[in-house]
Formats: structure tokens, C-alpha cells, sequence
């Protein structure tokens, strides 16, 4: 497989020459002049990058070769984004690209056999749930945008639902891979629609119990409907049936649409989300200006370092959050609608490599694993990105590997190791059959 390496190589130097081209055309705007700055920026960044390729060449050579490059060129535009903004949090974002790799490297080196994750499957559950529950504990819980994301302990500050979604999606992808048959065995057809026997619906039930809890108790529908749609992903992948996914969605939205209705600060959230002009200069102001951001950005948007992110003559913040929540309607702004479906597209192409890795493996925990981590980093995108196009209403989450955040990126680098693991494993297995059979005359 060092074909697959090289190209993953060659990969990488097109994504340095675009950091560095990011770089030099926010000099040029905000200093009036380019010097070389941006030449060493892209050359560290190349540096690490290929130190890292080195690493995967060594311990993962059979590894999916496109997924690493794709996630170095969103990180790239990220720190440049992000440098636009504030060069101070462009290098603690830089420094946590480090840390994450860092501990990128250490999951491949410890978990090379990832299937140990499936006997110590109800203690990273617990584990999961414990740091979903952490922001509300008194003390070290923090609000973010009014739902508990946060937590503070005296200098560090993370937000443990990053890491909580890869517990939770070991525990689902191990519980299913063993217990699907069960959900399958006595199903009945009920006009047209797979129901599965009354007493199998424990599963989904509880998922969906512990959905509405977020919904309601951390106050967070982005990471309310991200768990429970990585769960229908994994159920439709270990069953086959579709209708679990209807059933599934159906109850989703009847308990989002009650809980929205009666609870007050989740009913605050979805009016805000259906008429911001209720209150255009309080709690509607975020979301409008969002929205009128993303539509001065036209086209192809106005340049790096063009946008105002705040009002001039002041320290008042005229696009809020641009550096997290609404860092996409930024991007539309400065690249335009074109430079912003590009970067869907990169999730698209990351999905899509996460998807293929899910079809090759050829065990089951392994097929969910891939599927279930896939599936919530794609939800994780399309939630802060509906949120800032008023497709959902508006959360918290971050944009993988480009919004600032150091607890995001570091547990996205884990995600990836994982994908990267179960991708050795499946492309290495698909390689040997055809191998022995060349040696015996079979091919």
C-alpha cells in the first residue's frame, strides 16, 4: 500500500500552499503589504502534516489515504479564519492542531486492536454519560449560549460533549452489533411499515428517553439530535430496516415539538429560531446577523479580512461568536456561497471516505464503529450549519476542525484515529485473500 501513502503525501502539499495563500491574502488586506510571514506558516504547518503522514506510513500503511488530507485542509482553513479574527486564539488553536495529533498518534499506538473497546463497552458508557452530565454539576458547569456545554475546572475549560460522542457510539455500535438479530426476529409488517415485537423497542426508547433529557436538562437540541441521529444510523446499518428510521425520526420530532411547547427556555430557543425579529437586538440578534452576513458575502463573497465582525469605533460585536457559532456565516461572507459549498463539499468527501471505510469492514463492531463515528461527525456539521442558515434552530456545537475550540478538534483527531484504525484493518483484510490467491495459482 505505499501507493495509497504517496498519494495521501501528494495530497498535503496542495493543502500547504493554500494555508499559505490564506495567510498571505489576510496580510495583504489587513497590513497593506506581504512578506514572508505566511511562506513560514505554511511551512510549519507542512512540516507537522508530513510528520504525521511518516507516522501513518509506519504504523497504519493499508489506512484510507485521503481522510487525513481532507482534515488537514479544513484545519488549515480553519486557523486561517480563525487568524483573521484574532491571531491570539489562531495560535491556541494551532497549539491544540498539535495536541491533537499528539494524542491522534497515541490512540493509533494504544488501540491498534480497537475491538478491546467492546469489553469495557458499559464502562465508556458510563463514562460518556458522566461527561454529558458534567456541565450541570454545581461548581464547575458553565452555560454556553444557554445550554450546559461547559466545565470549568480552576484552569481548564472543555466541553465534554465532544468527547461523550465517541463513548457513546463505541457503546452503540458494540450493543447493536450483538443484539440487532433480537430487534429482527418476530418483526411484523403493519401496513407496509417493519415494526419490530413491543418488547424490543427498549433500545430505541431509552436512546430516545436520554435525548429528550438533553433536550430539556442541558438545554441543548444540537447535541440532542446528534446522538439520537448517529443512533437511527447505526440501527438502520445493524437491522436493515428503514422503517426503524421513520419510527425513530417520528418519535424525535413529537418529543422535541412537546418539550418545545412546554418547557420554557426550550420554547424560547424555537421562537427565536421561527421569528428573530421578535426581538432583533436581543436574543434574535445573533441569528439575524447571520443571516445578513451570509447574504452580503453574495456570490463570491467580499475577501479575506473584508468582513466587519464588529461595529466600527467600537468593541461591540456585530456578527457574535464568529470565531464558534458563527464562524460558516463568516466564511460565506468573505468566500462567498461558491468557497462556502466547497467546504460542505469537504464534509461531503469526509463523510463519504467514512461511509466507504463502514462498507469494507468486515466485522460487524467494526462496520458500526466506522458508521456511528462517521454519521455524528456529519450530523455534528449539518447541525452548526443549519443552525447559522435557519435550516434548525441555532446550538452551540462547533464546526469540525474549523470552528476555535481546543476540546473539538482534540476529540475529532481521536474520531479520526479511530476511522483510520478500522480502515487499516478492512483495506489490509481485502488485500490478503487476493494475495494467497496469486500465490496458489487462483487469481
Amino acid at each position: 500500500m505505499t501507493s495509497a501513502r504517496n498519494r495521501e503525501l501528494a495530497a498535503l502539499v496542495p493543502v500547504a500552499i493554500l494555508l499559505t495563500a490564506g495567510f498571505a491574502a489576510v496580510f495583504a488586506q489587513e497590513e497593506a503589504r506581504l512578506g514572508n510571514l505566511s511562506m513560514i506558516y505554511g511551512a510549519y504547518f507542512l512540516a507537522v502534516c508530513v510528520a504525521t503522514h511518516i507516522y501513518l506510513r509506519i504504523r497504519l500503511p493499508n489506512a484510507d489515504p485521503y481522510l487525513f488530507p481532507l482534515v488537514a485542509l479544513l484545519t488549515a482553513f480553519g486557523l486561517v479564519m480563525i487568524y483573521r479574527i484574532d491571531d491570539g486564539l489562531a495560535r491556541d488553536q494551532a497549539n491544540w492542531f498539535v495536541m491533537g495529533l499528539v494524542l491522534f498518534a497515541l490512540t493509533i499506538q494504544f488501540l491498534r486492536d480497537y475491538e478491546v473497546l467492546e469489553r469495557y463497552r458499559y464502562t465508556i458508557a458510563g463514562a460518556g454519560l458522566l461527561l454529558l452530565l458534567a456541565p450541570r454539576l454545581p461548581g464547575i458547569g458553565q452555560q454556553v449560549n444557554g445550554a450546559y456545554l461547559g466545565v470549568k475546572i480552576g484552569p481548564l475549560a472543555f466541553q465534554p460533549a465532544e468527547f461523550s460522542k465517541i463513548a457513546i457510539v463505541v457503546f452503540l455500535a458494540s450493543y447493536l452489533r450483538e443484539h440487532r438479530e433480537v430487534l429482527i426476529v418476530g418483526a411484523k409488517r403493519v401496513l407496509g411499515v417493519t415494526l419490530p415485537p413491543l418488547k424490543h423497542f427498549g433500545p430505541m426508547l431509552v436512546v430516545w428517553g436520554a435525548s429528550m433529557f438533553m433536550l430539556v436538562f442541558i438545554r441543548d437540541l444540537g447535541s440532542s439530535l446528534m446522538f439520537f441521529a448517529a443512533f437511527l444510523a447505526l440501527l438502520y446499518v445493524a437491522t436493515g430496516r428503514f422503517s426503524f428510521v421513520v419510527i425513530g425520526m417520528a418519535m424525535f420530532v413529537v418529543g422535541a415539538w412537546f418539550f418545545a411547547s412546554t418547557v420554557p427556555h426550550v420554547h424560547e430557543r424555537v421562537e427565536i429560531w421561527l421569528d428573530p425579529y421578535q426581538d432583533p437586538t436581543g436574543s434574535g440578534y445573533q441569528v439575524l446577523q447571520s443571516i445578513f452576513a451570509q447574504a452580503d458575502g453574495g456570490l463570491f463573497g467580499k475577501g479575506f479580512g473584508q468582513s466587519l465582525i464588529t461595529i466600527p469605533g467600537t468593541d461591540a460585536a456585530l456578527l457574535p461568536a464568529a470565531q464558534t457559532d458563527t464562524i460558516y456565516s463568516l466564511i460565506v461572507n468573505e468566500v462567498g456561497l461558491f468557497g462556502a459549498c466547497g467546504v460542505i463539499l469537504i464534509y461531503l468527501l469526509v463523510a463519504a471516505r467514512g461511509f466507504k471505510i463502514a462498507l469494507l469492514a468486515s466485522d460487524g463492531f467494526s462496520k458500526l464503529l466506522a458508521t456511528g463515528l462517521t454519521a455524528v461527525f456529519a450530523i455534528q456539521a449539518f447541525v452548526i450549519i443549519g443552525g447559522v442558515t435557519r435550516v434548525i434552530p441555532l446550538t452551540g456545537v462547533t464546526l469540525p476542525f474549523i470552528s476555535y475550540g481546543g476540546s473539538s478538534i482534540v476529540a475529532n483527531f481521536v474520531l479520526l484515529a479511530l476511522l483510520l484504525l478500522i480502515s487499516d484493518r478492512a483495506r489490509r483484510e481485502a488485500v490478503e485473500p487476493a494475495d494467497r490467491d496469486l500465490v496458489f495459482g487462483r487469481a
